[in-house]
């Protein structure tokens, strides 16, 4: 018995040793791969509530602009995406009445150039830039944020709201829920009113009464009496020198 686990020993050893190195040698598990670009579409989707601002984004082709720049550039960005509820809350037919080029100023209007986490916002520069700012000469199409603690709010000079929840925080997208639509002031505000000026009165030319033109007819077309009395003094004179005339030769 003994002389058996003697043979026995030495391929218990090998079997072993054999076992030990096909562990070893096995493949490690594949590491993950890189994510794929950023899609603000996707991200939107994901958040179930931004029907009408993906149409606007696609329909604009912003989105698509959005997706190009941040996946190529090192400024990263960040968008303030209104909810359906926000839009549902403009006065009946405003998106309508813009034009295609105001449609697109107001989506850009909701994008900066710049990815901007909550405490960047709270002390931040204001007015901060937008990708609208520029697109008309003079405009500034800024946001103005203030607030305190983890309360951050928006203000384009014509409303003013809470910046809500993230959808995405980490660089270099920023996508923050607001509850109203940003309406900018170079839009929507007052500035462009101008009080309509009262037309001037024209001018009348002096009318000339009818008693003065029938004065003027009768003065016309009427001897006067003095010039008919002194006619007949004339008349009268020239009498009286014949008879005196005829007396003197009688005489």
């Amino acid at each position: 018995m003994a002389t058996i686990h003697l043979m026995l020993a030495p391929l218990l050893l090998l079997a072993a040793i054999f076992l030990s190195t096909e562990v070893t040698a096995q493949p490690a598990a594949p590491a993950p791969g890189p994510a794929g670009p950023i899609n603000i579409t996707a991200i939107l989707e994901k958040g179930g509530q931004f029907v009408t601002f993906i149409r606007l984004l696609n329909t604009t082709q912003i989105g698509n602009q959005i997706n190009i720049q941040i996946n190529s550039s090192s400024d990263g960005m960040t968008v303030f995406a209104p909810t359906d509820n926000a839009f549902q809350n403009l006065k009946p037919g405003a998106l309508n009445k813009l034009s295609p080029d105001d449609q697109v100023k107001l989506i850009l209007y909701h994008v900066s150039p710049k990815f901007y986490t909550m405490d960047d916002l709270l002390s931040v520069s204001n007015p901060v830039r937008t990708q609208a700012t520029g697109r008309d000469e003079g405009a500034v199409y800024g946001l103005n944020f203030t607030g305190q603690g983890n309360q951050v709010n928006v203000s384009t000079g014509v409303i003013e709201t809470r910046v809500s929840n993230a959808l995405r925080k980490e660089r270099p997208l920023a996508v923050y829920v607001v509850d109203m639509v940003l309406l900018p002031e170079e839009m929507f505000g007052d500035r462009k009113k101008i009080s309509p000026v009262a037309p001037a009165p024209k001018s009348k030319s002096p009318a000339v009464s009818d008693d003065t033109s029938h004065d003027s007819s009768k003065k016309a077309g009427v001897p006067s009496e003095k010039s008919g009395s002194g006619e007949m003094k004339a008349g009268l004179g020239f009498g009286l020198g014949l008879v005196l005339l005829c007396l003197k030769f009688i005489v």
